[in-house]
């Protein structure tokens, strides 16, 4: 996910290791081809992209600019990335990756989604990338809303209530909702990962200590049955309102039919001192 294979040369295709025959090119992969050519003609129009850095990136021309920066940026910091999971239905899908790369103190590590939606024939129709900069710059960066608020948007089973314990407030309600040995990744990456029932009590009262839920506004659903990825605003923190702030969420179910993990990719921050 997103880029079609078939649109790519062979050598192209050889040195990201993607047969002609597999269903798209990872992101990062794409780009890192440096050849926008394939990745514009990816798209049923002109390519539309939102970046959490880059803002709207709209445009031939713009998206072309994108592709020559993000390329000599990932060969200059000898990007890597490894494959997390992919939610996919008919016309969306979400890739979830790590990409590690070079800083002056060493390599770091960045949770990346991207969703991407699809029209009938299968092109780009539009590109949304989130991810936190806080294991880039120690910051978070307030990220305006890339969708709207959609009142028809319906989380199934268990995602939906976990939601309303969120909203809420109830931390044993957010518990209820995870399997005994689940895990909850915060946007920051690996160092902010909890595991079990005592560990993710302790998140989800840290994170309503601050008089209350987490208000979220409910933009787009991509649930294939297995695992529901969730756009949202941000826009309240218990008592703090905050501006209205874009993020994704991933929510895996388990065996048991309650949630094995929970990703986030946000940038909001949390009114709660050194939380990151």
């Amino acid at each position: 996910m997103p880029w079609l294979p078939d649109l790519f040369s062979a050598a192209a295709l050889a040195r990201i290791s993607a047969s002609p025959e597999a269903h798209a090119v990872p992101y990062f992969a794409g780009l890192l081809t440096g050849d926008p050519d394939p990745l514009i003609r990816s798209f049923a129009h002109e390519p539309e992209l939102h970046h959490p850095i880059r803002g709207r990136v709209k445009g031939a021309r713009a998206f072309e600019r994108f592709v020559a920066d993000t390329h000599r940026w990932l060969v200059e910091r000898d990007a890597t990335w490894a494959p997390v999971d992919l939610v996919q239905t008919e016309r969306r899908g979400v890739e979830e990756v790590v990409l590690s790369h070079d800083e002056d103190a060493g390599r770091v590590d960045v949770p990346v989604a991207i969703a991407a939606d699809r029209d009938a024939s299968g092109r780009l129709t539009d590109l949304r990338v989130y991810f936190s900069t806080w294991p880039l710059t120690g910051h978070h960066a307030i990220r305006p809303p890339v969708l709207q608020l959609d009142p028809d948007v319906e989380e199934r089973g268990v995602v939906g209530e976990y939601q309303r314990a969120l909203a809420a407030g109830d931390a044993e309600g957010c518990v209820a909702a995870f399997e005994p040995d689940a895990t909850v990744r915060e946007p920051a990456g690996t160092a902010y990962v909890h595991r079990g029932h005592d560990e993710l009590h302790s998140l989800y009262e840290t994170f309503f200590s601050n008089g209350g839920g987490i208000g979220l506004e409910h933009c787009a659903a991509t649930d294939d049955g297995r695992a529901c990825a969730l756009e949202y605003n941000a826009v309240s923190w218990g008592r703090t309102e905050m501006p209205p702030q874009a993020g994704i969420a991933v929510y895996v179910r388990g065996k048991s039919g309650r949630l094995a993990a929970a990703r986030i990719y946000d940038d909001a921050d949390p009114p709660l001192g050194e939380h990151a």
